[in-house]
């Protein structure tokens, strides 16, 4: 079983998990939205990368971890010619050793206006 993290976020209106624990493992999925009203932050890449990142840093600190303890990143856009904007606020956050990372293009998110979601695993054990 698994242990649901409370970030402190508003909750979703949809039936998902914003970020949970396991064994020593993390789980968090995340997009661009403002943690205390759950409303979408839209703008240029970067704007929607940066908060992004931020709330993933929110989730991560809440389950005892940093970002440091991140190793694999599923990065999901919806523009290919976002991807040297998010490689920017990207290194904002992550220092070498990066993540293993997957970044996908996608038609769209589920939220129109949205331009990036990430799904981040760590190893929390030890944190």
């Amino acid at each position: 079983m698994f242990e649901v993290i409370d970030t402190g976020a508003d909750p979703s209106d949809v039936p998902v998990s914003e970020a949970v624990h396991a064994g020593g493992l993390f789980w968090s999925v995340h997009v661009s939205e403002d943690p205390v009203t759950g409303e979408p932050v839209f703008g240029d890449i970067e704007t929607q990368a940066r908060r992004t990142l931020q709330n993933l840093e929110i989730a991560i600190k809440a389950a005892g971890g940093s970002l440091a303890n991140v190793v694999q990143m599923q990065v999901f856009l919806t523009e290919r010619a976002d991807a040297p904007g998010m490689n920017r606020i990207y290194t904002e956050f992550f220092r070498e050793p990066y993540p293993v990372r997957a970044t996908v293009v996608v038609k769209e998110l589920i939220t129109p206006g949205l331009r990036i979601e990430v799904l981040a695993h760590a190893v929390l054990e030890g944190a």
